[in-house]
């Protein structure tokens, strides 16, 4: 998941550290600290999934530096005596938030840091006013969703990522990029996307990530109208550098606007992100969805669309959110 070249230095370990004696600091990412922070993150991910090299884990796509550009503030370290052993990005999405991914050294998993960059977290959401959170993590993993319980979140239903080859369609009608827009039609069809994401769930805005991801030029926004009304509107990753990774095009959020005719809105934008996919020279196209969107997620698998990885999602007091049968999203939290 990130391009960052790793930074070579020796491993941390426990014993150089001195836990007793050194009290964990959690505050906000330093720049500086970004190549050392996604090495943490692959490391700490490869490990867990038993990789023969733990590094190599998720190839040359970005989640850190990305994540870091797209919200400073939003980027939270652990620090032991000045030495970065862990990272939280907590994501800012209206009313409602998400975190991770959350990474601890290996070499010191188990010392309460996680706990302290969690806590941390939950602070930032109460400063930011979040009404609602939730998470994406590994179902098979007891310490994972356990951690996660402790501070008031509880698992619900999977979220498959899924992929299918991204070739040329005949079925994806009219559509635009939000790249190929004047200024003052960018202004207003930001609006546009508030407002429909508005009426899936209160307060829920992730025009932030349709401007990140235009600034710093990692993707686009696919865009579907029905006459003069956006209907329907999808953030896609693109390539090596941003959350895709090399021949991907990744949805990081997608949705059609709740009603009688959602479900037709949603079929023409899956067919306008395969179709940007393909005109960007993108192999495969990646969404996830939770399986509690009943409808949205069958007709992905209908598409031909198959799951190469599954989490489970963990919301804040058992809350549905927007993982209900009428929602018609694609997200997965990670």
């Amino acid at each position: 998941m990130n391009n960052i070249e790793p930074v070579h230095i020796a491993p941390i370990r426990v014993d150089d550290m001195h836990m007793d004696n050194m009290p964990v600091e959690v505050r906000p990412l330093r720049e500086a600290d970004l190549p050392e922070a996604d090495r943490i993150f692959r490391l700490a991910f490869g490990t867990f999934l038993g990789l023969p090299e733990p590094l190599a884990f998720a190839g040359d796509a970005d989640f850190v530096g990305t994540r870091w550009r797209a919200s400073p503030e939003a980027a939270l370290g652990a620090y032991v005596d000045g030495v970065l052993v862990g990272s939280n990005f907590a994501a800012r999405w209206g009313s409602f938030g998400f975190f991770g991914p959350l990474t601890v050294h290996p070499d010191l998993w188990d010392k309460g840091i996680a706990r302290r960059l969690l806590a941390a977290t939950m602070s930032l959401f109460e400063r930011w006013g979040t009404r609602h959170a939730a998470l994406f993590t590994f179902p098979q993993s007891a310490k994972h969703v356990g951690l996660y319980q402790a501070f008031g979140f509880w698992p619900q239903q999977l979220t498959p990522v899924m992929s299918k080859p991204a070739g040329a369609t005949l079925e994806a009608g009219t559509w635009r990029a939000y790249s190929d827009l004047d200024g003052e039609s960018r202004i207003a069809t930001l609006g546009a996307c508030r407002a429909l994401t508005d009426a899936i769930h209160p307060g829920l805005d992730v025009t932030s990530e349709i401007e990140s991801a235009s600034r710093q030029g990692i993707g686009d926004t696919v865009l579907v109208h029905d006459g003069c009304e956006l209907v329907a509107f999808a953030i896609c990753h693109l390539g090596k550098g941003s959350e895709a990774g090399s021949g991907a095009a990744y949805v990081k959020f997608g949705a059609a606007h709740p009603g009688p005719a959602a479900g037709a809105h949603f079929e023409r934008l899956l067919s306008a992100c395969e179709a940007m996919a393909h005109a960007r020279g993108m192999a495969q196209l990646v969404a996830g969805v939770n399986t509690s969107r009943h409808d949205a997620y069958r007709q992905m698998l209908a598409r031909g669309f198959r799951t190469v990885l599954q989490g489970v999602a963990m919301q804040q007091a058992n809350a549905h959110g927007y993982n209900r049968a009428d929602c018609f999203v694609i997200d997965d939290w990670r």
